[in-house]
């Protein structure tokens, strides 16, 4: 059965779906393990989710992040809730990772285990989209692709960078087409994303910021596995 899009039509859909592969990794705020920048927060995120029947539905949560000054990071993963919910979300998981020993040790909140490994690479110091950096990367500039460079803002008493990219994924049957946006505001001076936003008609959209920002050096605690956990299997952690 011969295709009903154009061969530029199918070549741009193709981008389009290596490019939301790549965006998808993005829509989160990574704590990068650099050293000598010491820090925690609070990401609060809120998402509309998009079923498949059309219904929609606003969910929110948080989780606490930080560094300290040898680079370790402590990230968590919480349940969403409503967004007219006042409960704390329950916590699920929490992820700690040393640079200068490369372990990464995974926390199952719920059960009380936790697991450890030894990372083979390098630890990466910049998050997966540095498009806000200075030097970050840019999309190629056409009729279905558009940056726009929205300067710089102090966002919770950090100065920010921000770099918005909409995408028109073209529709067959001369449809107008989606239109996928995402935004980003990076900090050099801590070396993650203070926000992230994205939106797209058919699935939803997603806002997460850094806030309760401090600089102080954290409780070393916070970068510990705590009392009445017990390790259990790598590969049960998967």
């Amino acid at each position: 059965m011969r295709s009903r899009f154009s061969p530029a039509i199918c070549f741009l859909l193709v981008s389009a779906a290596v490019l939301f592969i790549a965006r998808a990794s993005a829509q989160d705020i990574f704590v990068t393990p650099i050293p000598g920048a010491p820090f925690s927060g609070v990401i609060n995120v809120e998402r509309t989710i998009i079923r498949g029947d059309g219904s929609v539905e606003n969910v929110k949560t948080m989780r606490e992040i930080g560094r300290d000054s040898q680079g370790r990071i402590h990230n968590e993963m919480r349940a969403l809730m409503p967004i007219s919910s006042n409960t704390p979300p329950p916590l699920i998981r929490i992820h700690l990772y040393d640079p200068q020993t490369r372990e990464s040790a995974m926390l199952d909140a719920q059960r009380k285990r936790f697991w450890v490994r030894t990372v083979n690479r390098p630890p990466a110091t910049v998050p997966p989209a540095l498009i806000a950096s200075p030097t970050g990367g840019t999309l190629p500039q056409n009729d279905y692709a558009k940056q726009e460079d929205l300067g710089v803002h102090e966002i919770n008493g950090v100065l920010a960078h921000g770099v918005r990219q909409v995408q028109t994924i073209p529709e067959g049957n001369g449809g107008k087409g989606i239109v996928v946006t995402d935004e980003y505001w990076y900090s050099e001076e801590l070396r993650i994303n203070l926000v992230v936003k994205h939106s797209d008609p058919h699935s939803g959209s997603v806002t997460m910021t850094v806030d309760q920002i401090s600089r102080t050096e954290p409780d070393p605690a916070f970068f510990e596995i705590p009392n009445g956990y017990q390790e259990g299997d790598p590969q049960d952690g998967r």
